[in-house]
């Protein structure tokens, strides 16, 4: 009688396709069957979705992979997750195993090392458990400072509603239109403007050279002068004009005498006076002055 019957066969490809899956399945989760990884456990009151196959991180960098969870029963309330940690990766004391989730709600598990020169953790060592306060407990610590914030918000948007329902907005903003439209009428001048300067400089910088060309003539003819023999002349001229001066002033001199003597002024009106009695009168009579006779007679 053979052994390897047809019901025996088949039951040996069920038994190794079990396994196979088995196998498969353990690593599907990132366990293996024949790992030599350092084992550590956690301690924590609230695993908040932490399960097995769950993965560890250090620093964002996967080192191994939660490989177990049970409840201490023997320990109060505690849940007990074993690690199936790298077993290169050396912890300290003071090392915290923190759970973490994302927004889709995948948990994790991730070493907090302790401080750096502590003494290192044993294999087997349990490591204390810690979790990181999620969105939610983040919001609700949040609630206190948002219902102190409503009545202010609401005053804030009664504020807001009335200053949009001011005429006065309105018109500022017609205004500021306006003003808009100036300041861009005013930036076109002033481009054109720009622009006129820019075609007209050369002309005007040729303007300014033919300048200073005869300011450096002008500086170089200045140069040229005798400028002590003019002194020395208006000095001279200064000099025979304090004498002329000095000499009308004199009332001792002819002409000082002349300027100075009133007994002069009042003959010479006198004698003017005469002068212009003389010309009426032989303006009257001019021939009491002049002696013309045709026939001989003279007449008084």
């Amino acid at each position: 009688m053979k052994f390897f019957t047809k019901e025996v066969k088949i039951a040996l490809v069920a038994i190794v396709a079990i396994v196979l899956l088995f196998v498969g399945m353990q690593f599907l989760k990132g366990m293996s069957l024949f790992s030599n990884n350092d084992v550590y456990y956690a301690r924590f009151q609230d695993i908040s979705g932490l399960s097995a196959s769950s993965p560890v991180y250090a620093n964002g960098y996967r080192v191994g992979v939660v490989k177990g969870v049970s409840f201490d029963y023997s320990g109060g309330d505690q849940i007990v997750a074993t690690l199936d940690l790298d077993p290169q990766l050396q912890l300290s004391q003071g090392t915290k195993a923190q759970i973490e989730s994302d927004l889709l709600g995948n948990v994790k598990l991730a070493l907090k090392f302790g401080p750096a020169g502590a003494p290192l953790l044993a294999k087997g060592d349990t490591i204390e458990g810690v979790k990181e306060e999620g969105l939610m407990s983040k919001a609700a610590g949040l609630l206190p400072q948002v219902e102190q914030l409503l009545p202010k918000l609401d005053s804030i948007l009664a504020n807001v509603n009335a200053l949009v329902g001011d005429p006065a907005l309105s018109a500022t903003l017609h205004h500021a239109e306006e003003l808009t439209a100036s300041f861009t009428a005013t930036s076109r001048q002033l481009t054109q403007l720009a622009a006129q300067l820019n075609r007209e400089m050369p002309k005007m910088m040729g303007k300014a050279e033919g300048v200073l060309a005869n300011t450096e003539t002008l500086t170089g003819n200045l140069s040229q002068l005798d400028l002590d023999a003019t002194l020395r002349q208006v000095d001279a001229t200064l000099a025979s004009l304090q004498q002329l001066t000095t000499a009308l002033n004199n009332p001792h001199g002819s002409v000082g005498m002349l300027l100075n003597d009133p007994q002069l002024y009042e003959n010479m009106n006198a004698t003017m006076r005469s002068v212009d009695s003389l010309l009426v009168d032989f303006k009257a009579h001019p021939r009491r002055y002049i002696n013309v006779s045709v026939f001989g007679k003279k007449e008084k």
